[in-house]
C-alpha cells in the first residue's frame, strides 16, 4: 500500500513531512532514477500554482532531480493540465506540478505525469516510494549535506525550510503553446453578445485564463486573479461556486466559470445564478458527443459520487453510465479500459479522451461554451431535465484512516441506512485521498431520511476516529 502518493500525488502542509526539504530532495532523486531506467538523461518539465511555498519546493525538488541525472525546465505558474500537455507534446520524460489543488495555501503537493501525459500508475509510484524511504533511513549517505546545505537544509533536523532558493528559469513560450492548443479545440467560437464572469481562484488560472479569453469577443469579467501566495482558494474558486454564481446575478451575465487552484477542474453558473456542477456538464457534453456520433459505445464514466439523477437523465438519452472510484486518475483508467470518450467527476474534473489526458478546467470551459454557442440555447435550457436527487456530504476529520469495516458501530450505522433507503437512495462512505477526512455521502428521495442517516454515520466515525 502506498504511503506517500494519494489519489492526486503527494500532498501535505508545506515544510512538514512529507513536504519537508530532505524528503522533497529524496523524491526528486528517486524520480530521476526511475526515469533514467527508461530514458538516459531524462528531461523534466516543472510547473506550479501560486502558493508562496512553490518556489522553494521547486528548487529543492530540482536539486534532487539534477543530482539523479535529470535536466529540468520550468514553465513557471501554470495549470496542471498544461504540464500534462507539455509533457506529452514536447518529449519530456516526466512533468511535475507543485500544487495542492483545492487545499488551503498552507498545503502544497507534488503531482507527476509520465511521458504520455498520464498520471503515473500505482506500481510506479510504489517503486519510487521504496527508494524515497531508503534514502531517508538514518545513516543513509544519499542526501549529501554539501548539496542540501546550499538550500539551508539540515538533513538531521528535517524541519528547516530553505530561506533562499531559486527554481529553474521560466520558459515563457510553454504557456503560449498551451494557450494555442486550447483555442485550437474550439475554432469559430465567438462570445460576442455575451457577458462571462470568470473566477480564477487566485490560482494557476490567473496566469492563463486572461490570455485564453482575450480574443474570443464578448465581455469577459475576470475575478480573483490577483494571487499573493496566501489567497489561493480563499472564499473563491471551485470550492465556493456560490461566489461566481452571485456575481453572475449582479453583473447580469450569461454564465459564470470558476476554477480550482491548479485549474484541472471547473464549475459553472447558469444565467440565473444557479450553480452547475460536473454532473450537469457530463450530461450536456455526452448528449453533444452522441449527437455528433463521437460518444464511443454510448458510454460515460462517472464516479460513485455522481448523482442518481445524472444516471437517469443519461439513460433517457440512451447513454450508459459506469461508475469508477473517486479520483480523475481512476475515471481515466476505466475510460481507457472501456473505450469511453467522456468521463468525469461531480467536482468538475472532466476528461475528453483524444483532447487531454487529465481533467482540464479551461478546456472544459471552452468546450461547454462552444456547445452553448452552437446550440443557440442557454445553459439552463440545455440541462433543464436533469432532476437531482437530494444529496448530502458530511466530512469528518480523522486522526487515522482505519478500515471502516472493522469498526462495529460504523458498520451498523451504514447497514441501517442501506436497509432503510433500499432502492430509493445510495450510501457511499470513503476516505479522502488527499486530506485526513472521512466523507459520508448519502442520496435519497427523502431529504429528512438522508440527513438522519448521514449524521448517524458521521457521528459513529467521529466517536471512534475523530480529532
Amino acid at each position: 500500500m502506498k504511503k506517500l502518493f494519494g489519489t492526486d500525488g503527494i500532498r501535505a502542509v508545506a515544510g512538514q513531512t512529507p513536504l519537508d526539504a530532505p524528503t522533497i530532495y529524496a523524491i526528486g532523486l528517486a524520480l530521476a532514477h526511475s526515469l533514467a531506467a527508461a530514458s538516459p538523461s531524462p528531461r523534466v518539465v516543472l510547473g506550479m500554482d501560486t502558493r508562496e511555498s512553490g518556489s522553494w519546493i521547486a528548487a529543492t525538488l530540482t536539486a534532487g532531480l539534477v543530482a539523479g541525472g535529470a535536466s529540468v525546465e520550468s514553465a513557471g505558474v501554470i495549470t496542471t493540465p498544461a504540464i500534462a500537455f507539455l509533457t506529452r507534446t514536447h518529449g519530456f520524460a516526466a512533468g511535475i506540478v507543485i500544487s495542492a489543488s483545492h487545499n488551503p495555501w498552507q498545503d502544497n503537493g507534488i503531482k507527476v505525469f509520465g511521458p504520455d501525459g498520464y498520471k503515473l500508475p500505482d506500481s510506479t509510484e510504489l517503486a519510487i516510494e521504496d527508494e524515497i524511504f531508503r534514502r531517508l533511513e538514518p545513516g543513509a549517505s544519499n542526501l549529501p549535506q554539501r548539496v542540501l546545505g546550499a538550500f539551508g537544509i539540515d538533513v538531521h533536523s528535517r524541519k528547516t525550510v530553505p530561506a533562499q532558493t531559486v527554481p529553474p528559469p521560466v520558459n515563457e513560450a510553454d504557456r503560449a503553446d498551451y494557450v494555442r492548443f486550447l483555442l485550437a479545440a474550439v475554432p469559430g467560437l465567438s462570445l460576442d453578445g455575451k457577458r462571462i464572469v470568470i473566477d480564477c481562484a487566485n490560482g494557476a488560472a490567473s496566469a492563463v485564463a486572461p490570455q485564453v479569453f482575450a480574443g474570443l469577443g464578448g465581455e469577459i469579467i475576470i475575478t480573483h486573479a490577483s494571487p499573493d501566495g496566501r489567497n489561493i482558494n480563499e472564499n473563491c474558486g471551485a470550492l465556493h461556486p456560490e461566489i461566481v454564481a452571485a456575481q453572475v446575478k449582479v453583473q447580469g451575465a450569461s454564465m459564470g466559470i470558476t476554477f480550482d487552484g491548479d485549474a484541472d477542474r471547473a464549475l459553472f453558473a447558469d444565467e440565473h445564478g444557479c450553480v452547475v456542477n460536473g454532473d450537469a456538464v457530463l450530461l450536456l457534453a455526452a448528449r453533444d458527443l452522441q449527437a455528433r456520433g463521437l460518444l464511443t459505445n454510448s458510454t460515460v464514466v462517472a464516479t460513485t459520487m455522481s448523482n442518481m439523477g445524472l444516471e437517469a437523465a443519461l439513460k433517457r438519452s440512451g447513454i450508459q453510465m459506469l461508475r469508477a472510484a473517486v479520483g480523475d486518475k481512476y475515471v481515466l483508467e476505466q475510460m481507457i479500459s472501456t473505450g469511453a470518450a467522456l468521463g468525469g467527476e461531480q467536482s468538475g474534473h472532466i476528461i475528453f479522451t483524444g483532447r487531454g489526458t487529465t481533467g482540464d478546467g479551461l478546456l472544459t470551459a471552452l468546450l461547454l461554451l462552444d456547445i452553448v454557442h452552437r446550440c443557440g440555447k442557454t445553459l439552463s435550457e440545455l440541462i433543464a431535465d436533469l432532476k437531482v436527487f437530494p444529496q448530502v456530504i458530511v466530512n469528518v476529520k480523522v486522526r487515522e484512516k482505519r478500515p471502516l469495516d472493522t469498526i462495529p458501530a460504523v458498520v451498523e450505522a451504514i447497514l441501517a441506512a442501506e436497509q432503510e433507503l433500499a432502492d430509493s437512495g445510495r450510501v457511499v462512505i470513503r476516505y479522502s485521498g488527499t486530506e485526513a477526512l472521512a466523507r459520508v455521502m448519502i442520496e435519497a428521495e427523502s431529504e429528512p431520511l438522508m440527513r438522519h442517516h448521514a449524521d448517524t454515520i458521521a457521528n459513529a466515525i467521529r466517536a471512534e476516529l475523530g480529532i
